[in-house]
């Protein structure tokens, strides 16, 4: 997985469980593409401080996906809900032995899509 997406997986997971200080310098290094340059200079530290702070929360983000999963187990979901929508999809409607069963598979997949493009 590209490294960004990978991040920005991490913090919508496990941001909330970050200090303020460590939200903020991830969000202007990640979500604003603020360099560390910018972000020492708008905090008032050095650039080794805003990299050591950003290393330490990656690691501290991968540390709670290593022991909770959340990511894992969501990509795993995700990939089995694109499965079912998939073979949802192969039927027709001369599948089907009626209109009512055709039209009861057709909202079944419109929810799913739906819960799909949800996640």
């Amino acid at each position: 997985m590209e490294r960004i997406a990978r991040m920005a997986l991490l913090a919508d997971f496990y941001g909330p469980l970050l200090t303020p200080k460590q939200r903020r310098i991830w969000d202007l290094h990640y979500e604003q593409d603020f360099s560390h340059v910018e972000i020492a200079e708008s905090e008032n530290i050095s650039r080794q401080a805003v990299y050591d702070l950003l290393k330490r929360t990656e690691k501290i983000l991968q540390g709670y996906e290593d022991k909770l999963g959340l990511i894992r187990r969501f990509q795993a979901e995700q990939a089995k809900l694109s499965e079912v929508a998939r073979l949802m999809q192969e039927y027709e409607q001369k599948d089907f032995a009626n209109d009512k069963a055709w039209e009861r598979h057709q909202a079944i997949s419109r929810k799913i899509e739906e819960i799909y493009q949800d996640i």
